[in-house]
């Protein structure tokens, strides 16, 4: 979005008709907004805002800004800001924070505040305890609908969804839950017992976020009780949360697949030395490891000494091998994400790789002997040497692009590890194996 006419505006000191454009914006467009600008500019434009608009604008800035803007405040505009905040984005808001920045968010909590705070903080970083929010609407099947709209009505401001609510017993174990709609269609003087849904679907605090994603897309919910091991309810995730979820670990997937270590904050927000961090181990590793085909190179230095154009093919087996690992990796590994394979398919993908294997190995292999031979002016021997390493390379680098993310699922490891420069790294090392052997079977060196 362009923003140069709001710039223009502030820079022209023409607040009132600043704050009257803001007014109709949403909350995330201004926080983009606010980031564009310098530290006293965005503060600026924040207390121009409503109060309400302000909370919703500062629940959509980075962390980086929010943190900024907790330390340019006083503490009582902080209290007010954070104690605004929907509770599932407080717990956000503090767990990125540095410490002395909570310690000022706490000073000004209440004792119960501090309490529910420190709970959540506890849970796992990746459960549904520390997504969840305490912000909904609850009430016993006993009474009727014209009581249970009543409340609604009372609480809906504080509440972070009303469209589902929940029926609980006195010991706050999940019976039942109602929407907002079956409450609409009800007969006022129907007990709520009437009108509840009893097979419920719910998830435990320790539940991981990544398995409560999968629920909500299979089932299309808009939010899902969380209980605890005595299946008292003790709050809910709403899909909001779960799109930032699903967003967080397809982000994280990318950056594995890239072979850099996952990291939360955006590209432009994270320090240089931190994004240096995050890949060189991965680089080191696959720089050690490559080392490997330098190896077998070794080893075959008087084949390649009789006959030096079979180095002219080396780099485009090795990139051959390495491309047809990758596509079957990220098929296999998007499609274990989607839900849509697990471990027991295992040998369904390597069957469906070795025929797709062959189908797009065969014209490859068939396609470079003729260039090699007619085009190129090399002898049949070396371009069938070249053309059946190629064929075999294809074929095994399928079939271990689609095996390895299947036994990463396996051992409960992140499937994305398996990717494109580790199996890069594989398919390497075996092409050339299977290179100079062929080599040596066929043009007899």
């Amino acid at each position: 979005m362009d923003f140069t006419i709001l710039k223009e505006m502030l820079d022209r000191r023409q607040f009132t008709r600043l704050t009257h454009i803001l007014k109709t914006m949403r909350g995330v467009d201004i926080a983009d907004f606010l980031e564009e600008l310098d530290h006293k500019a965005a503060l600026l434009v924040f207390r121009l805002l409503p109060k309400d608009l302000a909370v919703d604008v500062f629940s959509n800035l980075s962390t980086q800004h929010q943190s900024e803007f907790s330390m340019i405040v006083d503490e009582r505009e902080l209290a007010n800001i954070v104690e605004e905040l929907f509770f599932d984005d407080r717990i956000d808001y503090i767990e990125e924070m540095p410490a002395y920045v909570v310690k000022r968010i706490l000073k000004n909590s209440s004792e119960m505040e501090r309490r529910l705070i420190n709970q959540f903080l506890n849970y796992p970083e990746d459960s549904a305890g520390s997504i969840m929010t305490i912000e909904f609407v609850d009430f016993k099947k006993h009474i009727s609908v014209r009581e249970a709209l009543r409340r609604i009505r009372n609480t809906a401001q504080q509440k972070e969804t009303i469209y589902t609510c929940y029926v609980i017993d006195d010991e706050r174990r999940l019976e039942g839950i109602v929407t907002l709609k079956d409450l609409v269609l009800a007969n006022p003087d129907d007990k709520i017992q009437a009108i509840m849904e009893t097979q419920i679907i719910y998830v435990n605090t320790y539940d991981d976020q990544e398995n409560i994603a999968d629920v909500f897309k299979r089932y299309g919910f808009l939010a899902l009780p969380v209980v605890d091991q005595e299946r008292r309810l003790v709050g809910i995730i709403t899909v909001d949360d779960i799109v930032d979820v699903i967003e967080l670990e397809n982000t994280e997937d990318f950056h594995r697949m890239g072979a850099i270590q996952p990291f939360r904050e955006s590209y432009l927000h994270t320090s240089v030395t931190q994004l240096a961090k995050n890949r060189i181990l991965w680089l080191m590793f696959l720089m050690i490891s490559a080392t490997i085909s330098g190896g077998i190179i070794r080893n075959y230095e008087s084949a390649l000494e009789k006959i030096v154009a079979l180095t002219v093919f080396l780099p485009m087996l090795m990139d051959t091998g390495g491309n047809a690992g990758s596509q079957s990796s990220t098929l296999v590994i998007r499609s274990i994400a989607l839900g849509e394979i697990t471990v027991r398919d295992t040998l369904k993908v390597i069957w469906k790789e070795l025929k797709v294997s062959f189908l797009v190995g065969l014209p490859l292999a068939i396609v470079n002997l003729l260039k090699i031979y007619y085009i190129d002016g090399y002898g049949m021997l070396l371009a069938l040497t070249v053309s059946t390493t190629l064929l075999v390379t294809v074929v095994f680098a399928k079939i271990v692009g689609g095996i390895l993310p299947m036994i990463a699922q396996r051992f409960r490891i992140d499937p994305a590890i398996m990717a494109s420069p580790l199996i890069t790294t594989i398919v390497d090392a075996i092409s050339l194996i299977f290179y100079f052997r062929f080599a040596v079977w066929i043009m007899g060196i």
